[in-house]
């Protein structure tokens, strides 16, 4: 029996996330692998270096800093999260992430990307920590048209919520049976098909793979839900998600709202601790 962690992105909805993953290591829970998209890899990532409250921690204090995400950032490097200060600075220098207890940790981590040129999932597993790790993570936070795509090797990929927003199938695919999913959508909510879809085609035309998978998503994403909630109510999977909609904004620079979303997940991972338990050791 292997013990997996998936974990969805969703950019600052991922505060409830954060809470989340705080609270189980705080419990003790451990698992074998863990897997995280987009803002659930960038802050997923330190369940694995075991930095309880560190992204509360830089998001709070940064917030109101341009350089962690602007408008004048995107239209400055095409980046809406900077680069350089999200993928370097911050880890680096200003909260660091701790590299040696990564390494140290058992649990493997991966993370999702999308191959810009043929659409396709590319499933990372990270190693060190450090630089080439760091730029998978922004590959797979680095959504089109607000993010460059990321060159890695010879290949450049994006968000990894284009292929794979929810990863589950992969990770029972390599093995894991016994799995914990955060959402951060609540129970009810289905996506929609995007409106601004034409004006993708216009804007992202040289990139027919992703603009396929774009086009499919809002569908892809939604059978993805209804197979993870056919495997809860069987009691094969457990998951833990909002009770309502988050509402926090994608650049949210409220410290208040960020606490306030990362307070709801601390107390839904509370309430789900001796369910999670449980499960995990059934």
């Amino acid at each position: 029996m292997k013990k997996g962690l998936v974990i969805e992105g969703g950019a600052m909805r991922c505060m409830f996330t954060a809470g989340v993953i705080d609270t189980l290591m705080k419990a003790g829970i451990d698992f074998d692998g863990a897997i995280g998209v987009s803002a659930g890899a960038a802050f997923g990532c330190n369940y694995k270096s075991r930095q309880i409250g560190r992204v509360l921690r830089y998001n709070v204090k940064y917030a109101s800093d341009p350089r962690l995400s602007s408008w004048q950032s995107w239209l400055k490097t095409g980046d809406l999260y900077g680069a350089d200060f999200c993928y370097r600075e911050l880890p680096v220098e200003l909260d660091v992430f701790d590299t040696a207890a990564f390494q140290k940790n058992p649990i493997d981590f991966w993370c999702v990307a999308t191959d810009i040129n043929n659409g396709e999932a590319v499933y990372h597993k990270l190693i060190s920590g450090k630089e080439a790790d760091l730029q998978w993570i922004r590959a797979s936070s680095s959504i089109p048209v607000f993010a460059r795509p990321v060159e890695i090797g010879s290949r450049k990929y994006w968000d990894g919520g284009i292929s794979d927003s929810i990863p589950i199938k992969f990770f029972e695919k390599i093995g894991y049976d016994k799995n914990v999913v955060i959402l951060t959508q609540p129970l009810s909510y289905r996506k929609e098909a995007s409106k601004l879809y034409p004006a993708l085609e216009l804007v992202l035309h040289q990139y027919p793979a992703v603009l396929k998978k774009l086009k499919t998503r809002a569908k892809d994403y939604n059978d993805v839900l209804n197979y993870i909630r056919k495997k809860e109510v069987q009691g094969k999977m457990l998951v833990i998600r909002p009770p309502y909609p988050l509402e926090i904004g994608t650049m949210e620079k409220d410290p208040q709202e960020l606490r306030r979303v990362y307070q709801i997940g601390v107390k839904e991972a509370k309430k789900n601790l001796q369910a999670i338990k449980t499960y995990l050791s059934e």
